[in-house]
């Protein structure tokens, strides 16, 4: 028996610190914050992405009082993308969250459903890794090396067929 360890590598900074297009799409997704439909939560997420010809788009949580009917931010700008522009990869994605209190001072990460889109949306596009923001007031965090850093024992195409031989 062997004991292993995975790890997550990301930059911890604050919003000054961000480059400029992080910080674009920081903004783009604090605004989609406000098109949440979240009246059971009251927590806001906001999310926006940038493909590799330079369109954003953005998504909101939208809840149901049926609780699974619902769909996190990730998933609804993801799947917008995927239908709207199918040969385009998500070069960025950013994240925000939004409290009755305001912004979450720490970052908010994705859900384990979303990370698993988040990995599908790469693996669409040739295994490219998204560099994702998820942005806090009090701090952010960069992860350059896509939804590997967040997803590491991943399930996937090549599961499927490894794991049935």
């Amino acid at each position: 028996m062997k004991k292993e360890s995975i790890c997550c590598t990301f930059i911890r900074c604050t919003y000054e610190e961000l480059p400029q297009e992080d910080k674009q799409l920081a903004d783009a997704a604090k605004a989609a914050c406000h098109t949440s439909y979240s009246p059971y939560s009251h927590f806001q997420v906001g999310c926006a992405l940038r493909l590799d010809n330079d369109i954003i788009l953005t998504g909101s949580n939208q809840e149901n009082a049926a609780y699974p009917s619902g769909m996190c931010a990730e998933r609804t700008v993801l799947y917008h993308a995927g239908a709207a522009y199918p040969q385009s990869a998500v070069a960025a994605l950013a994240i925000a969250a939004h409290t009755a209190d305001g912004f979450t001072h720490t970052p908010c990460p994705p859900c384990g459903a979303c990370r698993q889109v988040m990995m599908e949306t790469e693996d669409r596009h040739g295994g490219h890794p998204m560099r994702i923001i998820l942005y806090g007031v009090s701090e952010c965090y960069i992860i350059e090396d896509g939804t590997q850093a967040l997803l590491p024992l991943q399930f996937n195409d090549a599961t499927l067929t490894s794991c049935t031989h």
